[in-house]
């Protein structure tokens, strides 16, 4: 949280006013005093615009909280929507343009 709150060049007292807390609270954050409540981290998620996980989980890769758009993504959940039959076709058609990437990249890039 240190690291993000410098990379906007906020002091506690700010990062605090945006997220509805004060100075002091930051300062623990910040120092491993305490730890913050879920809510808190879903507001420090937004007003740093990062993913819960990378908040929490020392590994976790940094990303965007809301990505610009998402069209694979918001494609995959409509797949729950397709029956098996419409599904299996989907995944056949996305195993065939993979393969064909993959061949394309073993063979040097030749189409």
């Amino acid at each position: 949280m240190h690291e993000l709150r410098k990379e906007r060049g906020w002091s506690q007292a700010e990062l605090a006013s945006r997220i509805g807390a004060d100075a002091g609270q930051i300062s623990r954050y910040e120092n491993g005093r305490i730890t913050p409540s879920a809510d808190a981290i879903v507001r420090l998620a937004e007003v740093f615009d990062v993913t819960t996980d990378y908040l929490l989980v020392e590994t976790a890769p940094r990303r965007p909280l809301h990505a610009p758009e998402d069209t694979l993504g918001d494609k995959l959940a409509d797949l729950a929507s397709l029956n098996d039959n419409e599904r299996a076709l989907v995944l056949g058609v996305i195993d065939a343009i993979t393969t064909k990437a993959k061949l394309r990249l073993i063979t040097g890039g030749a189409s």
